[in-house]
């Protein structure tokens, strides 16, 4: 058991770095004798960088390679106690299965018969005995990968390294594969470094999954730990499916999500911490409505062979439709000379008439004033109005300091507000009027449209406590032309999703449950 939990590897605060970009970011990692250890994260997120370095074919830019006690950071590949079998097998084609296994050791003057019952042994291993003699262009990718992996076995490496292996070949063979490593490795008792983005080979194969994200590891533990207790929302998602809630450590074994407060077993957080919240598929029972700790509507069904996914909306999403009055670009400028004065017309609410000015008005109607020949801006210098704090139409002139001035209208609305009183959230907007060259030139068109139709999402439970607002519509902002266009703001719900093997009707309301242990707790990322 001592030597099982040898060190043989260590990476100590590795930097790379290419065309003045960061691959790795300080990375420090143990690996011990005998593991299926695997490097697990998408496309740039430095495993290969990390494993091309232990390989010997980059150089770290700071930092140690200890290898069995040495740093190997200087050595070139072939002096380093190891060996790499790549996604592209790179097998000699004019060589038979036989010569390509026993290559290297030929390299080493090895006897024949040494070499024979080397190759021999190896062929066993992988389960490709008779096929010494046969053209290694005419095997399968799945006996060229076996022939890959062999011929680097071949030389006892202490460790064998392994770039994306599995990569070209179909998925009923790479499910086949992933068993097969895992036997070798145990067979031959070595460690095996692996790198992957598939998750699925790195929860089946290995000892040890190190997640990596840019250049930085997020979680290093065995499949359990990182299925189970994933550190962050980044690791939950790359590993598995999950549902991720935002919520509130009120303390020890107490989260509140969704407006409820749940029991859990996570301790270590402040009190009222600001958390993420995991609920596997698999962990979350469809229970009677009146069995549920959470209730909610089944909005989908997929047959997925082994169980049904099945989407559940907990929390309904909140919705406001308006509609923008789009003009054509004359309609609301008026020019004298070289100056330019323009403005909309709009809605307010009753509500708002308590604190009205005239720098709310400006703002509503967007008004401004400019010089055409230099476009530099003037300011709104007056502002008339019969405004009254009574539900109606009203007008409003804005003038500039030359006397050049523009009329517009405001009506003063009862604007409905949409309540969501299961969502504990309202959302509010305003129909408005903009021409087309304003929505052409807009920058951040979704944030414009928002501040346009003053729209609003907050809680009913606490007014200051706002909520974000997406915007759907169906117009293209380049090519839009006069009329009338309706646009809806929304808060997100909840959805869940769930897997089982019972079938459940689309519509139904069901009931949702689970156990303090099936919610993990996470800290909030930082960006």
């Amino acid at each position: 058991m001592e030597q099982e939990n040898k060190k043989i590897i260590q990476f100590k605060n590795i930097v790379k770095k290419f065309d003045n970009q960061i691959i790795l970011k300080g990375i420090d990692l143990d690996i011990y004798q005998n593991e299926f250890v695997t490097l697990l994260g998408p496309s740039g997120c430095g495993k290969t960088t990390l494993l091309r370095i232990l390989g010997g074919f980059l150089e770290p830019d700071k930092g140690e390679v200890i290898f069995d006690g040495k740093d190997i950071a200087k050595l070139p590949p072939y002096k380093r106690e190891l060996n790499t079998v790549f996604q592209k097998y790179a097998l000699f084609p004019h060589m038979n299965v036989f010569d390509n296994i026993a290559f290297g050791l030929k390299i080493k003057k090895m006897s024949k018969d040494v070499i024979e019952q080397k190759v021999m042994k190896m062929l066993r291993l992988i389960g490709l005995e008779g096929y010494e003699n046969k053209d290694v262009t005419l095997l399968s990718g799945g006996q060229q990968q076996r022939v890959a992996i062999a011929r680097a076995l071949v030389n006892e490496p202490n460790v064998l390294l392994l770039d994306e292996p599995l990569g070209a070949l179909d998925l009923k063979l790479r499910k086949e594969m992933q068993y097969e490593l895992k036997r070798i490795q145990q067979e031959v008792g070595i460690t095996f470094i692996f790198v992957t983005h598939d998750q699925e080979e790195a929860l089946t194969m290995s000892d040890k999954i190190v997640v990596m994200k840019e250049g930085e590891i997020q979680q290093v533990g065995s499949p359990q730990e990182i299925y189970n207790e994933p550190v962050n929302k980044y690791v939950a998602q790359f590993v598995g499916e999950s549902n991720i809630i935002p919520g509130k450590m009120l303390k020890d074994k107490l989260v509140r999500f969704d407006d409820m407060n749940f029991d859990c077993v996570d301790v270590g957080f402040k009190e009222n911490e600001n958390v993420d919240i995991i609920i596997r598929p698999e962990d979350i029972d469809i229970v009677p409505l009146n069995q549920g700790k959470l209730t909610g509507t089944v909005e989908n069904v997929l047959f997925k062979g082994v169980h049904y996914e099945v989407m559940v909306e907990t929390v309904p999403g909140t919705h406001v439709t308006v509609n923008m009055h789009v003009n054509n670009n004359e309609t609301n400028v008026v020019e004298k000379e070289d100056v330019r004065i323009s403005a909309n017309d709009f809605y307010l609410d009753i509500e708002d008439m308590k604190d009205w000015d005239e720098s709310v008005l400006i703002a509503r109607a967007d008004a401004q004033a400019w010089s055409k020949e230099t476009d530099e801006y003037f300011p709104i210098q007056k502002v008339d109005t019969d405004l009254k704090n009574e539900i109606g139409q009203y007008e409003v002139t804005f003038s500039t300091i030359n006397g050049l001035s523009i009329t517009r209208r405001i009506w003063v609305v009862d604007q409905r507000v949409v309540e969501n009183k299961k969502a504990n959230e309202a959302v509010s907007a305003f129909n408005f009027f903009k021409t087309v060259d304003e929505i052409k030139e807009s920058m951040a068109l979704d944030t414009d449209l928002k501040t346009w139709a003053n729209a609003q999402g907050w809680k009913l439970d606490n007014e200051d406590e706002k909520v974000d607002l997406s915007v759907d519509y169906n117009f293209d902002p380049d090519t839009i032309k006069e009329g009338i266009y309706p646009m809806t703001f929304w808060t997100t719900g909840r959805e869940l999703k769930i897997h089982t093997t019972d079938f459940v009707e689309e519509g139904k309301e069901v009931g949702l449950s689970f156990q303090p242990e099936d919610i993990h707790v996470m800290e909030k990322m930082g960006f």
